[in-house]
């Protein structure tokens, strides 16, 4: 028996695209919370360390889907194709993926999934406008697109079956912004992991959308509505100024530059 002292808050956790660029970094981050962290992509996973599994799988795959979710107590959903791409690639990982990752976790009685969506559900709002969670989606592309159906589907499977799950429109997750754009929508590794802590140990989230940026200078989102995760975040692009001094502005038609999903929008359609 494990000692009452030593006892994590999750049993086994669920980490899908873990062999991804956000998945890497969440796999060490996220081993105080469960005493089990099960790592799960196509590939590439490298070999279990203690307190972990690996199970490779394809999220299209319904029948592994309901393996991958056996025994799980929440699920941190990252698994799929995370820029833009034609069609078909993106129906299957992102949309039917989806699909049978929530019914897999509703079969498995799973009542809390975190589930990374995407500032791109939301591209074509102009950057001189402010956003809430309410406000009508505006994908600027396919995958931007698949991840307003993931928020659509999330929302499915809370209003009929009761299952919890805070969508994070994540912006930008890396060690610095790459992009003047990246200024506004950048998001630490470790504010990053504390929108994760707080979206898994919040008692009651029922269905919450929440924009995932740091405490940058500017920002394009209002996070009120997501108040009660508790989230705020310590860090900010603002150490990264100097990386982007100011320059001549690009053509005022040009739609990189005019709208929030920055190349994403004349990145597709893709065929």
């Amino acid at each position: 028996m494990t000692d009452a002292a030593t006892t994590k808050p999750f049993h086994r956790l669920l980490l899908t695209g873990a062999a991804g660029g956000l998945g890497k970094v969440l796999r060490e981050r996220i081993k105080p919370w469960a005493e089990i962290v099960r790592l799960s992509d196509l590939g590439g996973l490298g070999d279990a360390a203690e307190g972990e599994e690996i199970m490779c799988c394809d999220l299209a795959d319904n029948a592994a889907m309901l393996a991958l979710l056996e025994g799980v107590d929440a699920v941190l959903h990252f698994g799929g194709i995370s820029v833009e791409d034609r069609f078909e690639p993106i129906m299957q990982a992102n949309i039917l993926g989806l699909y049978n990752l929530y019914e897999a976790v509703h079969k498995a009685g799973v009542k809390r999934v975190v589930y990374a969506s995407s500032n791109h559900a939301t591209g074509f709002y102009k950057n001189t406008e402010v956003i809430d969670a309410d406000m009508p989606l505006r994908p600027d592309g396919f995958y931007g697109l698949s991840k307003c159906f993931g928020e659509a589907l999330s929302r499915y499977y809370y209003d009929r079956f009761g299952i919890e799950t805070v969508c994070i429109r994540i912006g930008s997750s890396f060690p610095e912004p790459k992009s003047a754009r990246m200024m506004t929508t950048y998001l630490s590794y470790d504010d990053l992991v504390e929108l994760l802590r707080c979206s898994l140990f919040t008692p009651r989230v029922g269905h919450t959308i929440v924009f995932g940026t740091s405490s940058n200078d500017t920002t394009w989102y209002d996070n009120r509505k997501a108040g009660h995760l508790g989230f705020k975040p310590k860090d900010s692009s603002r150490p990264f100024k100097h990386l982007f001094p100011d320059t001549a502005e690009r053509p005022g038609d040009d739609p990189a530059t005019i709208y929030q999903g920055g190349p994403f929008v004349t990145a597709g359609p893709m065929y």
